[in-house]
């Protein structure tokens, strides 16, 4: 095998000028020593192409001894569970040549060395169009600034949460109130902005007994919080402390209020005992700590800028681009102790989202109503962890941008098709990893509380990171983000409750479609909708749209659910 060839990705233009590009992979053949499997989306009838195997071949494939046994190919990579995969052996002076078509208008090709692949994709280019290599991945070294960047990135946004992020929020500020005070509070008020008090207003707080609500998030805080685990803060609380919440619930004077800082993340939590007095402030993201307060006394003040995330890495450093490089380049190692829990956690809540009984249930539906092919599986799955987290389930997940339900989207799906692909287990960290960056880079324009539904952006992160599974290059992972957020753009975030899981399902669905038209030929272009020529002025534009277009959705939403009109 020539590793310099392996990953790269040739492109070739047909007659029509369409781009047609081929990813050199290393892919195990039936038992047989490692070879080389070449994926070639087939989009034009302009471009005809000759599969080793049929009875027309070129003076290299007529070499070929053809075996004329056609079996279904156990391992084909992105096997549609209902469509045959043929696949044809035969015998090459080199060794063992393999020939599988999946779908019509795919063909994967695999032979023992990449040179001889190569050979094939020049003969095509000869007798197509011309050859150029696009979106090649470049060696990231450890030392530069973007790849030490993305790292802590996806450190400081892959984090664990008990709960819907907005309320846990909440309870950790009522907790830190609670720590600073020194003592049980008897009233309490607690300051939201219109964003937040929509993200709590109508899912279950955990380990509250199905309790929902500021009141009951800022009481489970005050009465049975571990500051010290942040977004983990009710996680350990016993059904004692339950019964205390409560109790507490009942007696205390608990209001909230709504606030306007022109910050669209803004949580104040003050407490009261007797003539003593605590304020804590949370702004911009979750566990944004800005302001610590106790009997007139600043403990803690940090300037706040609107929405600016001034404490965090520099996301301005994201780009598809370089998100691809990273990818292909980063040390394994540096990613599993981030990535580890993702898989344990998220996979565990999708399985008892479709164990239980939780909210909608929109993850069995799906299975009862589809099937169970691995494309169903991957909504379901997905749509099930929502269904745990958003009514009462006592389970973490790793969040993604703040969000549970981002975390899961980004994830699940991506987990399933490696499940059912039977990659290795460093696919599967550079596919998560390459969906996760992915989501970040799209919801980072947007902010992290809008009335675009965040769980589009993840849901075009998974497709990305299946894409990757299915072989895909670069082509086909932009291709597939563009035409996701093509097509569900505009779901509205009305809150953490129930319905999210649908919206995720919908989410995953427009990512597996984004790929298949790209596979297929097919696509958005520059001028449809929103969607502009190169993806970086697409992911521009939907930042835009979810930022500013629909920031009068936002208080009309508000507005609907808090009653005011």
């Amino acid at each position: 095998i020539m590793p310099s060839l392996v990953g790269s990705e040739m492109c070739i233009r047909d007659r029509n000028r369409t781009l047609q590009c081929c990813n050199l992979q290393q892919y195990p053949h039936h038992g047989h020593r490692q070879g080389v499997v070449c994926v070639l989306g087939i989009g034009s009838s302009g471009l005809r192409l000759q599969p080793v195997g049929n009875e027309k071949r070129t003076a290299e494939q007529g070499k070929i001894k053809q075996n004329k046994n056609r079996v279904r190919h156990p391992d084909a990579p992105c096997q549609d569970p209902q469509t045959t995969a043929i696949c044809t052996t035969g015998r090459s002076p080199s060794g063992t040549l393999f020939t599988v078509t999946v779908r019509p208008r795919t063909v994967f090709w695999s032979a023992p060395d990449a040179g001889q692949i190569l050979r094939y994709a020049l003969c095509f280019a000869a007798a197509s169009g011309t050859m150029e290599k696009k979106g090649g991945r470049r060696k990231m070294e450890k030392n530069e600034q973007r790849y030490q960047a993305y790292l802590q990135i996806l450190k400081e946004e892959l984090i664990p949460a008990m709960g819907c992020t907005e309320p846990i929020t909440v309870a950790y500020a009522a907790a830190v109130a609670r720590q600073t005070l020194g003592e049980l509070p008897d009233r309490v008020r607690v300051g939201a902005s219109g964003s937040m008090i929509k993200n709590v207003k109508s899912v279950i707080v955990p380990n509250t007994d199905n309790m929902k609500g500021l009141e009951a998030a800022a009481a489970a805080g005050i009465v049975a919080g571990r500051p010290e685990q942040k977004l983990e803060v009710i996680a350990d609380v016993t059904p004692e402390e339950t019964k205390a919440i409560r109790a507490y619930l009942e007696q205390a004077d608990v209001k909230v209020e709504h606030v306007e800082n022109g910050v669209t993340f803004d949580i104040i939590v003050t407490v009261w005992k007797g003539a003593h007095t605590a304020q804590v402030r949370i702004a911009v993201f979750h566990t944004n700590i800005v302001r610590i307060e106790k009997d007139g006394e600043v403990l803690l003040d940090l300037p706040v800028h609107g929405d600016e995330e001034e404490n965090l890495t520099d996301r301005s450093l994201l780009d598809m681009e370089h998100i691809w490089d990273f990818v292909h380049s980063v040390d394994i190692e540096d990613v599993k102790p981030i990535l580890d829990p993702q898989i344990r956690y998220n996979m565990a809540i999708a399985e008892e989202g479709l164990r239980g009984d939780y909210g909608a249930n929109i993850g069995s539906v799906l299975l009862d109503m589809e099937g169970n092919d691995v494309r169903v599986r991957a909504k379901a799955y997905a749509a099930a962890g929502s269904d745990a987290r958003m009514n009462g389930c006592e389970q973490p997940v790793v969040i993604n941008s703040g969000s549970g339900n981002q975390g899961i989207t980004a994830s699940v799906p991506v987990i399933v098709y490696a499940r059912e692909l039977k990659v290795s287990e460093e696919q599967l960290y550079r596919a998560l990893t390459l969906s996760n960056l992915t989501t970040i880079h799209e919801k980072t324009p947007i902010g992290r509380l809008s009335a675009y539904c965040g769980a589009i952006s993840a849901g075009a992160g998974a497709g990305a990171g299946i894409a990757y599974l299915c072989g895909g290059g670069y082509e086909a992972v932009i291709h597939t983000v563009v035409n996701a957020l093509a097509i569900v753009s505009g779901v509205i975030c009305d809150g953490a409750k129930a319905s999210c899981a649908a919206k995720i399902a919908t989410a995953v669905e427009a990512g597996l479609l984004g790929y298949n038209m790209y596979i297929r030929g097919q696509q958005f272009r520059g001028g449809d909708g929103i969607v502009a020529k190169g993806v970086e002025n697409s992911l521009r534009n939907v930042g835009r749209l979810g930022k500013q277009g629909m920031k009068e959705t936002n208080r009309e939403i508000i507005d609907i659910m808090v009653g005011c009109k």
